[in-house]
């Protein structure tokens, strides 16, 4: 699709939606028929993990312990208990923010497997309609090329339209971390794109700690592709509005909280969010405080949810930039009924760091080779700010 076309199906759907907020319930159930359902409850499995006091004491409850309970648990327990559980409950062991990583890395691979196994039966399945062995023979592929070796997931969720987190790097004795944030339409089917790597969550964390590799080969980094949301799909009602990130914003948090637990990086993971998934790190910014402040870059923003980066609070220095290729430069930046993102946080008055993207195209062209937000996101997530680069000044 091409950018200018994309830029008037956005803005259509923003001023339809608009519209549509004064036009009655009926209208607005009607344009609200690309809504997606969010995932907010642990994975399947949790109800029953909850219930088993064979252990002799409950089990850490997934919904509301904190990862340091979860990391001590988890130390407390001797091998044999730990491989039971692994092997009764793969995919709240691998959601399970605060448990070792190399447990989680092992029991999504078993939640993958079976995903994978269960796709391939239904896609064999000739009972089934054409377009059911189809949508079973993607997921199929999808899954398998997560177990390709190597490949360390940190999160795996079926449900919906699937959920997947990967680390690129050793996370465990990294001395720097980044938490890449997607937009819209990420999701298991375009995790990881080999035909426009750029356009997925694995193929910017890939780009990203090749480039800090280059910049600084003697420091151990590690760059997470976190799905670990439901992203908006396409350009419908759910990417102007902050539905959405209000439900991905305490997952995200909890991510955070289990990488304080588990690792021990030089600094807080510096958060890198690509368009919406720059609303979903502006609502989430509020919490991240009480420590040393986090960097948190975004790129190709509709915005944060505020006016100005003051009203994150004193947790986040905020970085940003955008292209002038982009078209979401031209997405009313404002917050009407709650339709909208608030202020440009590229513009001057929002108080962000303005950080230079000379070279890039597009909405997803950020990182690419030789770009200057490439050579600038790496130089943020290393924390070498004097090799930060600047726009130009206008004339």
């Amino acid at each position: 699709m091409q950018p200018r076309r994309v830029k008037r199906i956005l803005i259509g759907a923003f001023a339809g939606c608009a519209v549509l907020a004064d036009a009655g319930a009926a209208a607005a159930q009607a344009a609200a028929s690309n809504e997606q359902v969010a995932i907010s409850t642990p994975p399947a499995g949790a109800t029953a993990w909850v219930a088993d006091h064979s252990f002799g004491a409950a089990l850490p409850d997934p919904a509301t312990a904190g990862a340091g309970a979860v990391a001590a648990f988890f130390a407390s327990l001797d091998h044999a208990r730990t491989e039971r559980l692994l092997a009764d409950y793969p995919l709240v062991v691998g959601n399970l923010d605060g448990a070792p990583l190399a447990l989680r890395y092992r029991a999504n691979r078993i939640a993958i497997t079976a995903e994978r196994d269960r796709a391939r039966a239904r896609a064999a399945d000739r009972t089934l309609d054409a377009t059911t062995r189809a949508v079973a023979t993607a997921r199929a592929n999808d899954t398998d090329h997560l177990l390709a070796d190597g490949r360390q997931i940190l999160a795996f969720d079926p449900r919906g339209r699937g959920l997947v987190s990967e680390v690129y790097g050793d996370l465990a004795t990294a001395q720097r971390v980044a938490v890449l944030v997607p937009g819209s339409d990420a999701d298991l089917g375009h995790f990881d794109q080999a035909a426009d790597p750029l356009r997925s969550p694995a193929g910017m964390a890939r780009a990203l700690l090749a480039e800090e590799h280059a910049q600084a080969p003697g420091t151990r980094t590690a760059v997470i592709a976190w799905t670990g949301y439901v992203t908006p799909s396409g350009l419908g009602p759910d990417a102007v509005t902050s539905r959405l990130a209000e439900i991905a914003a305490p997952r995200l948090q909890r991510l955070l909280a289990g990488l304080s637990a588990t690792t021990h990086p030089d600094a807080p993971p510096t958060l890198l969010c690509h368009s919406y998934g720059s609303v979903v790190c502006g609502t989430a910014a509020p919490a991240l405080k009480g420590g040393p402040t986090t960097d948190l870059v975004v790129f190709g923003s509709p915005g944060m949810g505020v006016d100005t980066a003051a009203e994150l609070g004193s947790g986040v220095q905020v970085w940003a930039s955008r292209n002038p290729t982009d078209w979401i430069g031209n997405v009313p930046y404002l917050e009407v009924g709650g339709l909208g993102h608030g202020s440009d946080p590229t513009a001057p008055g929002f108080g962000a760091m303005d950080v230079s993207s000379a070279g890039a195209n597009g909405h997803t062209g950020y990182l690419a080779d030789g770009t200057a937000s490439r050579h600038n996101f790496a130089a943020i997530a290393l924390g070498h700010y004097g090799d930060v680069t600047h726009p130009a000044p206008e004339r």
